[in-house]
């Protein structure tokens, strides 16, 4: 890894962002848990908004918004390829948390999966490249102009469009697929929008105010858009990012980023796994109710 100040503070920030959000799902489940067992209103599941009026669910909102903050105060001094496969750390903490807290039993192949998340973000921290040096929005905005990156950002909004309008339709309430899908197309296109704006805040700050170019309301926007698109369709985003920071690496600091970021999505499919075989061997091992029992002689009609 290049020990520089910037990637330090980055993944301190990533780090600590995954602690918040994860922990943040923990509590928001307490929360809508107490709301529906209260019976006063309409549960979340049923259209219902009771979990509103409770505030260990507010306290599990303000946790993941302090995640949030962190991750985009992140963007700005670490690479993306650094920041954001991190964020599935954020999948052990709620793991964890949900073992000792909630009592759902964190099985072996959980337990495997969250090793995985663990050594793959370890290697890809390991040979994390040095965040280019950036000195205006402009240079952003040249790197995500190049031929390569506008035609990924095309098909990635095609492919999104064609998911949402046609795709989540036919299966998209059977099948969560679709919306990871979606939210993978569209967190692509928000790490370099978040990353440009994370920058031009840093910027400004050092009396160089970045405000004054289009480009930097254009990413806003886009950020905007991207964001409430995966707030909808429950946000799971992919690496993809323009800055070239590979552009400096050896082949082999490369391919152990890849196998990194491949270890890190084999932990979290493990993890996801996991928590569906457990959910649907409980809903095996629920009893059966008994059928009715059989009408009275004196009420069993005879015809003809």
């Amino acid at each position: 890894m290049v020990a520089s100040l910037d990637n330090v503070r980055g993944l301190t920030l990533a780090m600590s962002s995954s602690a918040f959000i994860g922990s943040s799902f923990v509590i928001k489940k307490i929360g809508l848990k107490k709301a529906g067992d209260s019976g006063a209103r309409a549960r979340a599941g049923s259209g219902g908004h009771s979990y509103l009026y409770e505030p260990l669910w507010w306290l599990g909102m303000v946790t993941m918004i302090l995640g949030e903050i962190a991750n985009f105060a992140a963007y700005a001094f670490a690479p993306a390829i650094l920041v954001t496969p991190l964020g599935a750390l954020s999948i052990i903490f709620s793991a964890v948390l949900a073992h000792f807290i909630l009592k759902e039993r964190l099985h072996m192949f959980g337990v495997v999966g969250c090793i995985l998340c663990v050594v793959g973000s370890v290697g890809i921290v390991l040979h994390a490249p040095k965040e280019r040096e950036i000195n205006s929005v402009e240079e952003i905005w040249h790197f995500a102009t190049q031929p390569g990156f506008i035609v990924y950002s095309c098909v990635a909004v095609v492919g999104a469009l064609f998911l949402i309008f046609w795709a989540v339709k036919r299966s998209g309430h059977r099948k969560m697929l679709v919306y990871i899908a979606i939210c993978s197309l569209m967190g692509s296109l928000t790490v370099i929008s978040v990353k440009a704006v994370a920058i031009a805040l840093k910027l400004s700050f050092s009396e160089s105010n970045q405000f004054i170019y289009v480009q930097t309301w254009f990413f806003i926007f886009v950020v905007i858009i991207c964001c409430l698109v995966q707030l909808n369709y429950l946000n799971k985003a992919m690496i993809i990012s323009p800055f070239q920071d590979w552009v400096s690496q050896s082949a082999t600091q490369i391919a152990t980023q890849l196998c990194g970021f491949v270890t890190i999505v084999a932990g979290t499919f493990l993890l996801h796994k996991t928590n569906t075989s457990s959910t649907d061997r409980h809903a095996e091992s629920a009893p059966t109710p008994p059928p009715p029992p059989p009408p009275p002689p004196d009420q069993i009609c005879v015809q003809g």
